[in-house]
């Protein structure tokens, strides 16, 4: 079955239907405008592509170049104004996707075949740039998008080192949280996030392995949705691992993150994981339902809360939200053999990762280095510049890794699939018959910390936090902002089956017409109310 045609009516109506919309509710600018609102000032004559795109470009030039420096694009298109000057020309005789003419930026993770470079954040990549377009950067470019430029990034989006800082990059430095700039902006989809909160852009396309997506979306307060595994083609990403690598939407409201998935997912013969993906994809706006909470089963994992007070205050605010537009909920749902998945996970990534970078170097021309042994040898060489901050101790355990047929590779694959779907999400969903399980995505955005690496508490040490089941089972999630603590952000994270983004994208959407969290980041020096210490001016 083929992908619907994606419905910019259905966007439109689902936005203006609901006044209380987070979307709704953002200043008449560019700035913070929904993309339904800019299509209608696009239709209307008062705003074209072009403009739209240099006045982003001019608010990069003035928030993330100078001001207050958040270091979140790496790069913009040379070819941006010229792209969007024909993108105006062709607009009245095209059949328009929600994006055409919208203004997109990609992590630097994600190939393009045009000026800009894609480098994961690494020096090593930086000689030439990769030959082709991904197949979602072809997607978005047949959608009418535009490509504005790349977003900086956890180097090899985080899969360095153990004791990395988030958002920490040797091409881009540190990104910074726009929100109070001396805070992690979490990772490794650091800038994508960053930007998209900081109205650098309407969306962004962000990629996780486990939690990359999910983190830095909450710690900004936005909207992410991983989606399930072989949704969207990872063809021409810089992988960390086939088994759980997904790109997805990040935006500042759940009706564009819904517009932006309509547009890149779908099958791709140069992915086999998207074989099914065409039977899947639909047109997600069509889930913006402003009731979209009544009658649904929802579990709250309480095995996933309990480390951070100000995110268990604010899932029980969001749980009283959903009890009282209709939800019914199901507290607390036990999620078998959570504490099971981290040894196995850990094991097969570093698998993955040899084998897998292995085989993206060899599609990319130009480059000095070929193999994962050649960027370990890489960043020895340049370690004044790529291991200031932090080392590659990552690197080296999955160079030391054998091939994918060895038998402790394939049993921790088999087994981490099995605990996190079939007897972990499929089991907890079945037993109470839910539609989805609820838990706290991340506490607020902690203190950027480069010496000791990031801070981010869980109860248990074990459990990579709310974001590793449905990153281990391959499983879809979203994220959407729910409350605040001292000016901070903090989000909500809804999960369930393989293929369920309409239904969570429903539940989200009918989340946030009523929770109205969403707030513009104010780019203070620290957090709201930071006592003085002694001495202090």
């Amino acid at each position: 079955m083929s992908r619907p045609a994606v419905c910019l009516a259905a966007l439109v109506t689902a936005l203006l239907a609901a006044p209380a919309s987070a979307a709704a509710a953002t200043p008449p600018t560019a700035t913070y405008a929904s993309i339904a609102q800019l299509q209608q000032r696009m239709d209307a004559g008062t705003l074209d592509s072009r403009q739209l795109t240099r006045q982003f470009l001019e608010r990069i030039r003035q928030i993330d170049q100078s001001g207050p420096a958040l270091h979140a694009v790496l790069a913009t298109n040379p070819d941006a104004l010229q792209l969007a000057a024909a993108l105006d020309t062709a607009r009245r005789s095209k059949t328009r996707s929600p994006l055409y003419g919208i203004p997109v930026l990609l992590k630097d993770n994600i190939d393009t075949g045009d000026r800009m470079l894609t480098t994961a954040g690494s020096l090593a990549l930086t000689d030439a740039s990769a030959p082709h377009d991904a197949a979602l950067v072809e997607r978005l470019r047949k959608s009418g998008a535009l490509v504005m430029g790349k977003t900086n990034l956890s180097e090899w989006a985080n899969y360095r080192s153990s004791n990395a800082s988030s958002g920490w990059s040797g091409v881009g430095g540190q990104t910074r949280n726009p929100y109070a700039l001396d805070r992690n902006p979490c990772g490794s989809s650091a800038g994508s996030a960053a930007a998209v909160a900081a109205g650098l852009v309407t969306v962004a396309i962000g990629t996780e392995t486990d939690g990359s997506i999910i983190c830095p979306a909450s710690m900004n307060g936005i909207v992410g949705i991983k989606p399930t595994l072989g949704l969207v083609s990872r063809n021409g990403i810089v992988p960390i691992s086939h088994n759980q690598d997904t790109a997805g939407p990040l935006a500042r409201n759940v009706a564009d993150a819904a517009a932006l998935l309509s547009v890149i997912a779908g099958s791709d013969p140069r992915d086999p994981a998207t074989a099914d993906a065409d039977k899947h994809a639909t047109d997600y706006t069509r889930s913006l339902d402003p009731n979209g909470l009544k009658g649904k089963r929802i579990g709250v994992v309480r095995q996933l809360a309990g480390a951070e007070p100000n995110a268990d205050r604010v899932l029980e605010q969001a749980i009283a939200t959903m009890k009282a537009q209709g939800a019914i909920i199901v507290d607390p749902v036990t999620l078998p053999h959570l504490s099971e998945l981290g040894a196995q996970e850990s094991t097969v990534l570093q698998y993955d990762f040899k084998h897998d970078i292995n085989a993206y170097l060899a599609t990319r021309t130009g480059l000095k280095v070929h193999t994962l042994a050649d960027l370990i040898a890489f960043d020895q060489r340049e370690a004044a510049r790529e291991m200031h901050w932090f080392g590659q101790e990552l690197f080296e355990r999955a160079e030391a890794k054998g091939p994918l047929t060895e038998k402790a590779y394939t049993d921790a694959l088999t087994k981490a699939k099995q605990l996190a779907g079939p007897d972990g999400i499929d089991a907890a969903l079945a037993k109470d018959h839910l539609d989805a399980l609820l838990a706290p995505s991340q506490g607020p955005a902690f203190v950027t910390d480069p010496i000791l690496g990031d801070h981010i508490l869980s109860g248990d040490p074990t459990i990579g936090g709310a974001s590793q089941p449905a990153a281990v089972a391959g499983y879809p999630s979203i994220t959407v902002s729910a409350g605040w603590t001292h000016g901070l952000p903090i989000g909500i994270v809804l999960f369930g089956a393989k293929w369920s983004e309409p239904t969570l994208i429903s539940i989200a959407y009918g989340f946030e017409q009523h929770s109205q969290a969403w707030q513009p980041p104010k780019f203070l020096d620290t957090v709201e109310g930071t006592p003085q210490l002694a001495g202090s001016p």
